[in-house]
C-alpha cells in the first residue's frame, strides 16, 4: 500500500471512528484530574489515579496491552515487537476554579458545531486520544509493522512531570519520541532555564518611605497586579506620576489613602512567563513607580530599589542583569522578576529564565547570583536546566515534516519554544501536535477548546508516521545514547 492508499484510508478510518473517539475523550473529560495530595498507591491523588484507570479501559476495550506503572504512568502497546516510536502525552488538569465559563461547565464536555469544549479538551485528553485512535488505525487497516509504538500516559505533567521521571527509571526511551502537547509543525528546540526564588532579611527601617509591597504569586507566570504602602509621601504627586506612566506602559494604577499612607495598585496583564513580551508585568510598574519617585532607603528598600534596576519594566532579555545573549537554534535568552513581597523586613520572590543553547552555570547562574548578593539577596538555584535541541535535519524530524505536508498541503517547518514539554530530556525527542499554526486554544484558560477536525487530522497525521517510522523496512533510523531523565523543576 502506497502513501496516498495509506493516506485516503486513514482518513477514512478516523471519519468512520468519529463518534467511538468522541465518546472515550469525553469519559477521561468527566474526571477532574486535578493533582491532589497522594495516598497509598495513589501518588497524585484519587483523581489521577481514576483518569488512569479509565485510560486504561479505553484501551483494553480497543484491544491494547497496558502496563500501568504504580499510578504514576500507564503505557500502551501497539505490538510486542521492539520498540521505535514513543508517544508521550498526560491527563491531569490544571485547576478550573475562579474560572468563568460560557460554553459549558469545565468537567461537562460538549460537542458544539465541530468543537469540543472542557478541561483537557486541548491539553491534553483530546490529543492522547487522537494517539490511540492512530495506533488502532493502524493497526485495523492491517498496515504491516517491524516495530512497536508505545503510547506513555502520564498524570503529572503539569505539577512537575516526576510522572514520566518514574516511568524512566523503569523504561528505556525508544530510538524515537513526540509528544502531541504542543504546537505543529515541529518544536525541536526547547528553552533551558533558571527558576529560582530568592530572599533576604534586613533590619526594620525607622521612617521609610516603601512600608509594603506585594505582587505574584506564581514563578511562571508573568503577575498581572499587585500593590504597595507608601509612607510620607503626597499622593497628589504619585497620582500624576501613575497617570504619566500610565500612558507610558498600558498597566492601569489605582492610588487612594489609607489614613497617612498612601496605597497603590496596578493591574497588567498576566501571561506565560515562557512568553513574557505577550503580558505587561504589575510588578515591574510599581518598581518603575518606586523609580520615578527617587524613593531612597537602607536594608530592605535597598534591595527592592536595586530590583527595580535590575528588572526595568518593559525589558525581557535579561539585559540589565547582565545575562543578556540569543542562539541562531533557540533565539533569545527572556527573564522576569514574577513574585516579589516585602513586609518591611523580609524580601522573598521569583524570578523565571528561559535560556538558549549557549546558556551554562557561568553565563547565566552565577551572574544572577552575583548581582542578587550584592542586593543582599541570596537565589536558591544552583544550576540552570540545559536547552533541548534536535537537529532539524535529522530523519526522525523530516520525517514528521513531510507527514504534516502530506496531510495538510501546508509547508512544514521546525519551532523553537520556551516552554517545556515531558521531551525536553529525552534523546531525540521532540513536541509534534496537536495546535495548527495561529490557533489560540485557551490551554490553562475558560471554555478551552479543541477542533475535532483538528483531533482527526492530528490522530491521521501520527498513523502516517507510525506508519512510516515502524515500517518492517523503515528508511528512519536513529542512534541514540542514554540520556537519565530528571525532574528537578516545577512545572515550566
Amino acid at each position: 500500500m502506497d502513501r496516498e492508499e495509506t493516506q485516503k484510508r486513514i482518513r477514512e478510518y478516523f471519519d468512520s471512528r468519529e463518534e467511538d473517539m468522541v465518546r472515550d475523550i469525553f469519559r477521561l473529560m468527566r474526571i477532574d484530574s486535578l493533582k491532589s495530595e497522594p495516598l497509598p498507591g495513589m501518588p497524585f491523588g484519587e483523581k489521577c489515579a481514576k483518569v488512569l484507570e479509565e485510560a486504561e479501559k479505553i484501551a483494553r476495550a480497543l484491544g491494547f496491552p497496558v502496563t500501568n506503572y504504580d499510578n504514576y504512568a500507564v503505557a500502551i502497546d501497539l505490538n510486542d515487537k521492539p520498540s521505535r516510536l514513543d508517544l508521550l502525552a498526560h491527563l491531569d488538569v490544571v485547576p478550573a476554579a475562579g474560572q468563568v465559563w460560557e460554553a459549558t461547565e469545565p468537567f461537562a464536555p460538549v460537542l458544539k458545531e465541530g468543537i469540543i469544549y472542557g478541561r483537557g479538551s486541548a491539553d491534553d485528553k483530546g490529543p492522547a486520544m487522537a494517539a490511540l485512535y492512530a495506533m488502532a488505525a493502524v493497526r485495523d487497516l492491517g498496515v504491516p509493522l517491524g516495530y512497536n509504538v508505545r503510547l506513555i500516559l502520564g498524570a503529572d505533567e503539569e505539577s512537575g512531570s516526576s510522572d514520566i521521571a518514574y516511568y524512566y527509571k523503569k523504561e528505556q526511551p525508544a530510538a524515537m519520541t513526540f509528544s502531541p502537547d504542543s504546537d505543529f509543525p515541529v518544536i525541536n528546540c526547547e528553552k533551558g532555564g533558571y527558576w529560582s526564588g530568592f530572599s533576604g532579611t534586613f533590619p526594620a527601617e525607622e521612617h521609610p518611605v516603601l512600608a509594603e509591597f506585594h505582587g505574584g504569586d506564581r514563578g511562571n507566570a508573568v503577575p498581572a497586579q499587585g500593590w504597595m504602602r507608601l509612607q510620607g509621601v503626597d499622593a497628589d504627586q504619585v497620582t500624576a506620576l501613575c497617570r504619566r506612566i500610565d500612558k507610558d506602559t498600558g498597566v492601569w494604577f489605582q492610588v487612594s489613602r489609607d489614613g497617612k499612607d498612601c496605597v497603590v495598585r496596578a493591574a497588567g496583564t498576566g501571561a506565560h512567563a515562557s512568553v513574557p513580551e505577550t503580558g505587561n508585568n504589575g510588578v515591574t510598574a510599581l518598581l518603575r513607580v518606586l523609580r520615578s519617585l527617587g524613593v531612597k532607603g537602607e536594608g530592605g528598600t535597598k534591595a527592592v530599589m536595586a530590583l527595580a534596576k535590575m528588572f526595568p519594566h518593559g525589558e525581557f532579555y535579561g539585559e540589565s542583569a547582565g545575562v543578556a545573549m540569543e542562539d541562531k537554534k533557540c533565539g533569545k535568552l527572556t527573564l522576569g522578576l514574577n513574585v516579589l513581597h516585602f513586609d518591611g523586613v523580609k524580601v522573598e520572590g521569583r524570578i523565571d529564565c528561559r535560556t538558549p543553547l549557549c546558556a551554562t552555570d557561568e553565563n547565566v547562574a552565577q551572574v544572577l547570583r552575583r548581582k542578587f548578593e550584592a542586593a543582599g539577596l541570596l537565589l536558591g538555584e544552583e544550576h540552570i536546566c540545559p536547552a533541548h535541541y534536535v537537529p532539524e535535519d535529522s530523519p526522525f524530524v523530516q520525517t514528521l515534516l513531510r507527514c504534516y505536508e502530506q496531510y495538510t498541503g501546508k509547508k512544514g517547518y521546525c519551532i523553537s519554544t520556551g516552554g517545556m514539554t515531558y521531551t525536553h530530556h529525552v534523546e531525540n525527542g521532540v513536541a509534534f501536535g496537536c495546535a495548527f499554526p495561529g490557533q489560540d486554544n485557551r490551554m490553562h484558560g475558560a471554555d478551552e477548546w479543541v477542533s475535532l477536525a483538528d483531533l482527526k487530522l492530528s490522530g491521521s497525521i501520527f498513523a502516517q508516521v507510525m506508519a512510516e517510522i515502524c515500517a518492517e523496512e523503515s528508511p528512519v533510523t536513529v542512534q541514540i545514547g542514554l540520556r537519565v531523565y530528571r525532574a528537578d523543576r516545577a512545572k515550566a
